[in-house]
């Protein structure tokens, strides 16, 4: 619906008093703190590496800098697609009906973000705690499996619940249930309605508050006893922020506001009790003795399995924890007592890590759903908590009991591959994604290659002297098959087209490109290589941009002229003019290289005098001919090595 000028400007006079007074918050406030200059920069360059890092780091996606731009704005105006992709699945806003949402897509440089931007409506940018609130929601009336420890009982209800899951949220059962963690039933006031218990304990457990609180004929009281019985159980329970929830329920902006702070605060009381309890009671003990620990079911921090994850054989081993000797609320303390083992004096004893966790939170995994929904040993209740193995490192573990417990995916580079295998084996999609997007923005796929530092004869991309490749693109690419993740697929191919002269006349690279072409089943002739395929498209995008920039289209065009009429960049080269003051009779190539070139930072030869040498150390008139020389021969070694290895694509 379409607001009348005189409306528009009533809304946004209320909107400006609440902000005001202190009881709304701006969605784009003004942020000038260096981290957001930081971030905002990234995004007029595309730097989605340090885009990620900023993000990770704490700046404010929807904030504004002095020029009122937001940093989605600033990668929608400049082009950026995928910087614009990761801020929306970061939590960027952009809703049509808002004037900084309007102005995103009408600054959108092209069809392709405005698309995007349009593809995100509200629950998908501004909530992305959503799924996290969304299951600890279910659990108040899932059946199967059974997670809850806890029964609650009302006038003629009773409420199955988690010990772990009150304990972190309110104080007064964080304390009442440390006295006594055996506790397995609690009974309310019957002077507290049960329908003002269940809008508690919705709330607890990250709900939304109903309109309708209930009451009426034929409940047994009235809407004001149950207005009155929230009042007395929010006080009780000491989470004074539901009867203020409930308050500005009937206000939308003010009532969202509230919920996405609420959501945010359980998901940090939940990190906070994964930190501290999970965590701090994580049990390190040799391998060989991992399956004679006994934790008891009845504990202080309410865990009903035990994960268990093993180290390398090549790792260090770490002072394990004592687990034959227990305090009375069951949980394991002090160094290891265990007798030690004739392990081999050139490799200590192998170690394993216990975690003990709550099925409630390990049901998110669909991989533990079903486990925990059959008839298998590992979803039978016993004594003493079960024991299940986790292939993966406990460093992999711990990252995705992070992501499980708390929607958090903030795990390094070097340990995105391995969460991404642990992922898909545990059946964990939205963790899958968030690895994909940890590995193709860290792995910084779309900047430029540096130039070798030492010039003599350098004619294609390698390090800069002290530069490490951040990743091993062969195993991301490998990783994206067999995951099936078809951003690290484009994500492979964009990295390899940027570097291409790196990595063309490398035989693993060969080997990738066998790989690729023995996916396809039954494989024909006519049928092209989906790898080859994409890095043919990166790679014309990856030399036509810098040409669009500067309106010189057209050479892109020349320079395949030049191919279809036989003419190779040598025949090029001998068309042009010779560089004017530049003797090179009578020297070598290295010779002539030591007195007139340059690197210029994009894997080219600069002579002195500004002209360019080309992959093939041909010299071509400018910077625009040399790219244009390069692209073709670049094409030309694709086409080469498909012809040694004996592939039509």
């Amino acid at each position: 619906m379409l607001l009348r000028k005189d409306q528009l400007e009533a809304s946004l006079h209320e909107e400006k008093k609440l902000i005001e007074d202190g009881r709304l918050k701006e969605d784009n406030p003004l942020d000038l703190s260096e981290g957001f200059q930081k971030l905002c920069e990234a995004c007029r360059r595309g730097d989605l590496k340090l885009c990620q890092e900023m993000i990770t780091e704490g700046a404010n996606i929807n904030a504004r800098d002095r020029f009122d731009y937001s940093p989605l704005i600033l990668a929608s105006l400049c082009g950026h697609y995928e910087v614009v992709q990761l801020l929306l699945e970061s939590g960027a806003l952009c809703e049509r009906d808002t004037f900084q949402g309007e102005r995103c897509l009408y600054n959108a440089l092209n069809d392709r973000i405005r698309n995007l931007l349009l593809s995100y409506d509200y629950s998908k940018s501004t909530d992305p705690l959503q799924p996290f609130a969304a299951h600890l929601t279910s659990l108040l009336t899932r059946d199967v499996p059974q997670t809850s420890d806890i029964l609650v009982t009302a006038v003629g209800e009773s409420f199955p619940l988690h010990k772990f899951v009150l304990s972190a949220r309110s104080p007064y059962f964080r304390k009442k249930l440390s006295a006594a963690p055996e506790t397995t039933s609690w009974k309310i006031p019957s002077a507290i309605p049960p329908q003002a218990f269940g809008v508690a304990m919705r709330y607890v457990y990250l709900g939304e508050i109903p309109v309708e609180l209930g009451g009426g004929p034929g409940t047994g009281f009235s809407e004001d006893e149950i207005l009155e019985g929230i009042d007395r159980i929010s006080k009780h329970l000491e989470i004074r922020s539901l009867w203020d929830a409930i308050l500005e329920n009937d206000d939308r902006r003010l009532s969202r506001q509230r919920r996405t702070e609420e959501v945010e605060k359980g998901r940090s009381q939940l990190a906070e009790w994964l930190l501290n309890n999970v965590m701090k009671h994580k049990v390190i003990v040799d391998t060989a003795k991992a399956d004679e620990v006994r934790w008891d079911s009845t504990n202080g921090i309410f865990a009903d399995v035990l994960l268990r994850a093993d180290q390398p054989a090549v790792d260090s081993p770490d002072t394990p924890l004592r687990i034959d000797q227990e305090t009375p609320n069951g949980i394991p303390i002090g160094p290891a007592s265990f007798p030690s083992s004739a392990a081999s004096k050139a490799r200590p004893p192998r170690k394993s890590t216990l975690f003990p966790v709550h099925r409630a939170m390990l049901i998110r995994a669909e991989f533990f759903l079903r486990m925990f929904s059959s008839g298998f040993r590992e979803a039978q209740s016993t004594r003493h908590l079960q024991i299940i193995p986790i292939d993966c490192s406990p460093a992999v573990l711990d990252a995705v009991l992070t992501f499980l417990y708390a929607e958090k995916a903030e795990f390094p580079l070097e340990l995105a591959i391995d969460v991404l295998f642990a992922a898909d084996l545990l059946l964990i999609d939205r963790l899958k994604q968030k690895a994909a997007v940890v590995i193709s923005t860290l792995g910084n796929g779309t900047m430029p290659p540096s130039s070798d530092k030492d010039v003599v004869g350098a004619t294609s991309y390698s390090p800069a002297e002290g530069e490490e490749e951040d990743i091993d693109i062969y195993d991301v690419v490998r990783a994206g098959w067999l995951t099936r993740v078809p951003r690290l697929e484009e994500f492979g191919a964009r990295y390899f087209a940027h570097r291409l002269e790196k990595y063309i006349d490398e035989e693993d690279f060969a080997d990738l490109i066998r790989e690729s072409a023995s996916r396809i089943k039954g494989r024909q002739e006519t049928d092209s290589i989906e790898l080859l395929d994409d890095i043919r498209y990166y790679l014309s995008e990856r030399f036509r941009l810098r040409f669009e920039e500067m309106g010189m289209e057209e050479m892109m065009d020349e320079g395949a002229e030049d191919a279809e009429h036989g003419r190779g960049p040598a025949e090029v080269k001998e068309e042009r003019e010779e560089p004017a003051g530049v003797d090179i009779e009578g020297l070598s190539l290295t010779e002539r290289l030591r007195e007139t070139v340059e690197s210029d930072g994009k894997g080219q030869i600069t002579l002195m005098d500004g002209s360019i040498r080309t992959l093939d150390g041909e010299i071509a008139g400018d910077e625009f001919a040399g790219d244009a020389i390069n692209y073709q021969i670049l094409l030309g070694k694709i086409d080469r090595l498909l012809d040694r290895l004996k592939l039509d694509a």
